[in-house]
């Protein structure tokens, strides 16, 4: 089991004691907005389950079948629970609009609220922990579970002020008012994780400063040869892709070419760790007038 794995483990027992707290909270008051935070805490156990199966097939070894490794599983992982996320914002929408066609007063407020922030300490801990390592470990499944935990926490504490503000005032339809506040947060929510998560499945290139600190290798390590072009880049989880075409002078022999470019993949190694590299040698006639970069 990866370490990225036993996190994810950890991850759905976490989810399983703030479910336990938040369900509390919601049995102790009775508060709409208490219970569609009860509600969003199944879909965080969910999504911790696809984040444990989706990093099990991600650490799996590359294979006839899957040349590039499997570490897209993450991906699509990521863009599942967004999709969960979304579907526990609509039912906390219905939930808020009958609760508002139909409130009711609260019972033992101050223990409710007392247990939920409880709940959401611990989700706010986890959550940073699952995105710091996952950032590190270059784990998309992780970021977002983090992503979607601390999400969890923001619409918590506006349910707890909500709650607060009921116990207050009296206004018991405040109590659903705040609860669809807080869904349309979390919708929005959803909408970037997906987003960002099926730029992953779409192959998008790697950040600009770093496909610059790409080419500044090239300059400063492909002595020797002419120029590079068509420079191409891609994560897929923790592994990064990346590939151009260098041109070298057409006597050059196979020996000296062959020489250039294994100083540039270990300087593009230690720039990039764990990337995987592949350069095409063409002779000075393949040429471009405008190359992505100059060497001599």
């Amino acid at each position: 089991m990866t370490r990225a794995t036993r996190f994810g483990v950890a991850t759905i027992v976490v989810g399983i004691v703030v479910l336990g707290l938040k369900y509390l909270a919601y049995r102790l008051t009775g508060s709409i907005a208490l219970y569609s935070d009860a509600l969003e805490s199944i879909v965080n156990v969910a999504t911790a389950v696809i984040t444990v199966v989706a990093l099990s097939v991600s650490a799996m070894p590359a294979d006839t079948n899957h040349p590039y490794g499997h570490n897209k599983a993450e991906y699509l992982s990521a863009v599942l629970e967004s999709t969960l996320i979304v579907f526990a914002a609509l039912t906390i929408l219905r939930e808020a609009y009958l609760g508002f066609l139909n409130p009711r007063p609260l019972d033992t407020p101050a223990l409710g609220m007392a247990i939920s922030l409880g709940a959401t300490l611990i989700n706010g801990v986890w959550g940073t922990l699952l995105m710091r390592y996952g950032r590190r470990w270059h784990s998309p499944a992780l970021v977002a579970d983090g992503r979607h935990l601390w999400t969890d926490v923001v619409s918590s504490i506006g349910v707890v002020a909500g709650v607060a503000l009921v116990a207050l005032t009296g206004w018991t339809r405040l109590d659903s008012v705040i609860a669809g506040l807080v869904a349309l947060h979390i919708l929005w929510s959803g909408w970037q994780l997906m987003r960002d998560s099926v730029g992953g499945l779409m192959d998008e290139a790697l950040p600009r400063e770093i496909v610059d600190g790409v080419r500044q290798i090239i300059r400063d390590h492909g002595t020797g040869a002419l120029q590079a072009h068509t420079l191409r880049s891609r994560r897929s989880g923790p592994r990064v892709f990346i590939e151009f075409n260098l041109v070298v002078p057409g006597t050059m022999s196979v020996g000296a070419a062959h020489a250039i470019c294994d100083r540039l993949e270990a300087a593009i190694h230690g720039y990039i760790e764990g990337s995987s590299i592949v350069i095409h040698i063409e002779p000075e006639q393949q040429a471009v007038a405008s190359p992505e970069v100059r060497i001599s």
